[in-house]
């Protein structure tokens, strides 16, 4: 049976809300183990998978593949579980995720394990003084290692899948670390910034949604290849530059998602999908529909509209009806 980050997560928080087991049936016992000595941290990473599915969700909303979830595990469908591009995006953002929620609820005082980065102190080379709550990400990405990756490691690693795996995992969360910064304020009388402190932050999650998407869309098809006494990925086409630890790689080839294949969970078509006439990209009805055509109709919509702030303090604003085109695939 396949167990990805949102399985896992189920029968964490499952654990956490009952505080024993009673039998262990499909959860292999060092993943149960994991949420037991975590019990305090599953909030967190049920706030980390929400954030994964409403990022995948956004970055794909344009496309054949929306990133739609199913009652059903896995959660994407069976969409996950072949080594493709959307898979590897999956697992990308829920590494992430997972390492940038618990961080967060590291800095907000959430958690008794973790708090602010109190490595971070003293004088920088740029003069200021670092002070304030610095993002404890070391501890949210040790987590997420922990965490997420242990369905991958616990089978030696010695798969082509469990290495992609893996390698996406550790891609997601160098999204965050990469886009680490510098946040400061400035002390002194009316506003100088005659003492500065400043701390070390997360980037806003949307930004390493970008990122990944980016990596997503330049992402290495890949095969597993033995050298030495180890299995590695390398480009399937040897002319392609060999890829990073920040880039995303594949396996298979993705599915064109174009129809509905009741017997593929997660393979839920463009059908009644709105499409955008004027668009060349994905998001146009050519593309999104498949050729099979788009339907238009005229439909009343309202909004806000003739806005004005009064003083002191709100806005009022009119409610306007128009009536706007809206195309969908046949």
């Amino acid at each position: 049976m396949f167990f990805g980050i949102f399985a896992l997560l189920l029968v964490c928080f499952f654990f956490s809300r009952i505080r024993q087991i009673k039998a262990v049936t499909t959860v292999c016992l060092f993943q149960v183990q994991i949420c037991k000595r975590s019990v305090e941290v599953m909030d967190a990473v049920r706030r980390g998978a929400q954030l994964a599915i409403d990022e995948c969700q956004f970055q794909f909303r344009n496309r054949r593949w929306n990133c739609s979830t199913l009652e059903s595990m896995p959660v994407f469908g069976k969409v996950v579980t072949q080594g493709t591009r959307e898979a590897a995006f999956v697992y990308a953002i829920s590494a992430a995720s997972v390492a940038f929620a618990v961080t967060r609820a590291c800095s907000s005082g959430e958690l008794e394990k973790c708090g602010c980065d109190h490595n971070v102190h003293g004088v920088s080379p740029e003069g200021f003084q670092w002070s304030g709550c610095s993002d404890n990400i070391a501890y949210g990405v040790a987590f997420s290692q922990s965490f997420v990756d242990v369905r991958e490691r616990s089978k030696g690693q010695s798969s082509s899948r469990a290495l992609m795996n893996l390698h996406n995992n550790e891609a997601g969360r160098k999204a965050i670390l990469s886009h680490m910064r510098v946040e400061c304020k400035c002390h002194g009388v009316s506003g100088s910034c005659e003492v500065k402190t400043c701390w070390k932050a997360m980037p806003p999650f949307r930004k390493v949604g970008n990122v990944i998407k980016e990596k997503f869309d330049g992402a290495t098809e890949v095969e597993q290849r033995k050298m030495g006494t180890s299995k590695v990925l390398v480009p399937r086409n040897s002319q392609f530059k060999p890829h990073t630890d920040e880039d995303l790689v594949y396996l298979d080839p993705s599915p064109d998602f174009c129809e509905y294949d009741p017997r593929t969970p997660g393979m839920l078509g463009t059908v009644g999908r709105q499409c955008n006439r004027t668009s060349k990209a994905i998001d146009g009805c050519e593309l999104m529909c498949c050729g099979r055509g788009f339907q238009t109709q005229e439909v009343e919509v309202v909004d806000r509209c003739s806005c004005k702030f009064h003083w002191c303090c709100y806005v009022k604003c009119k409610q306007c009806r128009k009536m706007v085109e809206i195309h969908t695939c046949r």
